[in-house]
């Protein structure tokens, strides 16, 4: 079974690919768009995304996963779906994103639940 956890972290160099998975998350959300995109925004942004990760694929599952499984049910779940699906166009390995979207879905809901301190002063 896929574990995300283990497998971040048994990558050589656990930073560089934290902060290449940030620059990927940030490109696919500044070309995503509340409307469909042209087919000239999708090729710039695919190919954007295509040479930021410099054939990680393993990376684009992941962000493309975060973005799918965290923003179920939300109100940029549309605008997430498409920022995901450009990293998909750019290469994600589409066997690792279920388990991405699973660990989105487990991050949303521990952001949900209250802190350990549960708000009492």
């Amino acid at each position: 079974m896929f574990d995300p956890f283990q497998v971040a972290q048994d990558r050589p160099g656990p930073v560089p690919d934290r902060i290449l998975v940030a620059q990927l998350t940030g490109t696919a959300r500044h070309h995503a768009r509340w409307r469909d995109l042209t087919t000239d925004e999708e090729t710039a942004a695919v190919a954007e995304l295509a040479e930021l990760a410099a054939g990680r694929a393993d990376l684009l599952a992941e962000v493309a996963g975060i973005l799918e499984g965290a923003s179920e049910g939300e109100l940029d779940e549309q605008f997430a779906r498409q920022a995901a699906m450009l990293c998909r166009l750019a290469g994600a390995d589409e066997t690792l994103i279920p388990a991405w979207i699973a660990e989105g879905r487990r991050r949303a809901e521990a952001a949900r639940m209250p802190s350990h301190g549960g708000g009492h002063l």
